[in-house]
């Protein structure tokens, strides 16, 4: 099936027998013209003076007829030739030739206008079509990218808890991590670094807190239960959205979005029901994580939209920057719960075991 034509290419095509049509018409009136002049030949110089000159004489004469008596002698002057009229443009009177000439340059660089409008137009469609069809693909293979890291991200971290089974330093190294990825990104101008003042990250605390606990929730129901499980409580995420969102934010969506909402709550709570390796750390944990969740999202929206949140701060930057107020967080917390020793303690256990095997 043939795709249909953009108006813009249409419109291109179509006025291609209209200039055929306009340089057409220019040479018709260019031979109109020149045909109704009395000759195509250019007159000489001398001749043009003598006929000037015939006419002044002439002048002259009826003129020197029509002057008064003065002391009983005719005088008159001496009448000169009168120079022949030019038009507004320079050009001599009744110069057809000149008129005929710059005629048909215009309709020549009228044409020639109209090709280049039209070839622009073509190929400033054909870039958007380009355009348009990566963008067309560009949403599904971004998500399909998400699945397939969370999926690796799922297994190798049960599998690192069950050699390493310390939820919080673990967590705490995750996001130091993450600093090997954007850190080298503003050292070598990849990305524009951010600024930011005292204030703005005082105001960007509370969604740092809510980035620690999607995380640190997140690895602790890994490390207490099945990864399928902590997933399916995860999934009640949109609930919790809509929650805080007209708790906080007074925002009231559809009634069948709602509805919506309905089958994830009945299935997180069958699952929870069937679920024979059930623990309320897992689940509370799970639940956790997708309150600090909506909690960063809605929190981060009240913020962005007033739009003072320092330089350079889009949402790559901004998921970089909430990163690092979590991790300064969470070292406090970690060293609190689990304590320094014990986590090298069972750091030397597990590389004694087997070391990094698992990978």
């Amino acid at each position: 099936r043939m795709s249909p034509i953009r108006p813009s290419v249409a419109m291109a095509r179509a006025s291609r027998p209209v200039r055929g049509a306009v340089v057409l018409l220019a040479l018709a009136a260019a031979a109109v013209w020149f045909a109704g002049a009395p000759s195509f030949a250019v007159p000489s110089p001398a001749t043009t003076a003598e006929v000037a000159l015939a006419q002044g004489t002439s002048a002259a004469s009826a003129g020197a007829a029509a002057l008064p008596v003065v002391g009983g002698s005719h005088y008159a002057r001496q009448q000169r030739p009168a120079a022949p009229r030019a038009n507004a443009d320079g050009r001599l009177a009744g110069d057809s030739t000149t008129d005929g000439v710059s005629l048909a340059l215009a309709a020549a660089g009228c044409a020639t206008a109209m090709r280049a409008a039209a070839a622009a137009a073509e190929s400033t469609e054909k870039k958007e079509e380009e355009e348009s069809g990566l963008k067309k693909y560009a949403v599904p293979f971004y998500i399909g990218l998400w699945y397939l890291f969370n999926i690796g991200y799922n297994i190798y971290n049960k599998k690192a808890l069950i050699a390493y089974p310390f939820p919080w330093a673990c967590a705490l190294w995750q996001m130091t991590f993450g600093w090997c990825i954007f850190v080298p990104l503003w050292l070598f101008k990849i990305r524009k670094t951010p600024k930011l003042t005292v204030q703005q990250a005082i105001t960007l605390a509370p969604s740092a807190l809510g980035h620690l606990a999607t995380h640190v929730g997140a690895v602790i129901a890994f490390f207490a239960g099945a990864v399928s499980f902590g997933h399916i409580v995860k999934a009640s995420e949109p609930v919790v959205s809509s929650l805080l969102n007209f708790l906080f934010m007074g925002q009231v969506m559809h009634p069948i979005v709602y509805l919506s909402l309905l089958p994830i709550i009945g299935g997180v709570g069958l699952a929870s029901a069937s679920e024979m390796s059930f623990n309320w750390l897992c689940f509370g944990a799970a639940m956790g994580s997708n309150l600090g969740s909506a909690s960063r999202a809605v929190y981060s929206k009240k913020v962005m939209s007033g739009g003072n949140i320092g330089e350079n701060m889009d949402s790559a930057n901004v998921y970089s920057v909430l990163t690092i107020m979590a991790t300064f967080m969470l070292i406090p917390i970690s060293f609190a719960i689990e304590g320094p020793t014990a986590m090298i303690a069972g750091f030397k256990a597990a590389y004694a075991a087997g070391g990094a095997k698992f990978l």
